[in-house]
């Protein structure tokens, strides 16, 4: 049985994998933003099998470092990294918003803190190989403006989500080249369509799944050998962003992406 952290897993599709995997005899090191919040699920838990809480906020570099050391430290067996923490499109009408660190609010949690958890725990990782990198994306993708990263001009907050989903595949076809034969497999996957979250919800959006509905993909891709460096809807393979996979917008990405977390 592995050792699994989630992202993301108080509410929606991260809380309900949490269980499933729990339920299943994996050890679930579930992630949360609010303290309390994290503790009652880990109780919850804890009732059907073994788990342990982590609390950061994704919306800081720091934070998202600091999380990365803390687990490693605590769990060096480590053998699968869930990237699920996400933020939505924002409520109908709402404005551009920024991280703790001053990037555009998307970007910062659905691209740059997976980038920089998977950096932290890829020595683990790579340690404990085989071992599995998931990231939640989304079929919504729309290609990153590297003129304006930021969005800065003409701002929409569902276009800003499908930026960030855009970045996360591209990076993982990336990644998934760069790990090719030390064992870690990363793949990407839109896992249903509108499920019933608090962050459709918020969009304005009437649910058409469920979270139900979106697990099993996660949950093969988190347990499985299925392949390095592919994009699923749900569990069948399937296409990203043609751009996804231009040599070209992933090598402009990676220099965006190392000046973002490292400076220029």
């Amino acid at each position: 049985m592995a050792t699994i952290l989630i992202t993301g897993a108080t509410s929606g599709l991260g809380r309900y994998v949490a269980f499933e995997l729990v339920r299943s005899g994996h050890l679930v090191l579930a992630h949360g933003r609010d303290p309390g919040r994290t503790h009652a699920l880990v109780e919850e838990l804890r009732a059907e099998g073994e788990a342990e809480g982590f609390v950061a906020d994704l919306a800081s570099l720091a934070r998202v470092d600091e999380l990365g050391a803390r687990v490693a430290e605590a769990h060096p067996e480590l053998g699968v990294l869930v990237n699920n923490a996400g933020v939505g499109a924002g409520s109908p009408g709402s404005g551009r918003e920024v991280s703790t660190d001053g990037h555009e609010l998307r970007l910062a949690v659905n691209y740059l803190a997976p980038v920089a958890l998977t950096r932290a725990l890829l020595p683990v990782l790579r340690a404990n190989a085989p071992a599995r990198i998931v990231n939640v994306g989304s079929a919504g993708q729309e290609p990153v403006d590297f003129d304006d990263p930021e969005f800065t001009r003409g701002y929409g907050g569902f276009p800003a989500y499908c930026r960030s989903k855009f970045a996360l595949a591209a990076h993982t076809f990336t990644l998934a080249e760069e790990l090719a034969g030390t064992g870690v497999a990363v793949n990407v996957l839109h896992p249903a369509t509108f499920m019933d979250t608090a962050m459709v919800r918020e969009g304005g959006v009437a649910p058409w799944s469920t979270v139900a509905d979106g697990a099993p993909g996660v949950l093969a891709l988190a347990t499985e050998d299925l392949g390095t460096g592919r994009f699923f809807d749900g569990t069948r393979p399937a296409r990203a962003h043609e751009g996804t996979y231009e040599p070209k917008t992933r090598d402009k990405l990676a220099r965006l992406t190392s000046e973002l977390l490292d400076g220029p």
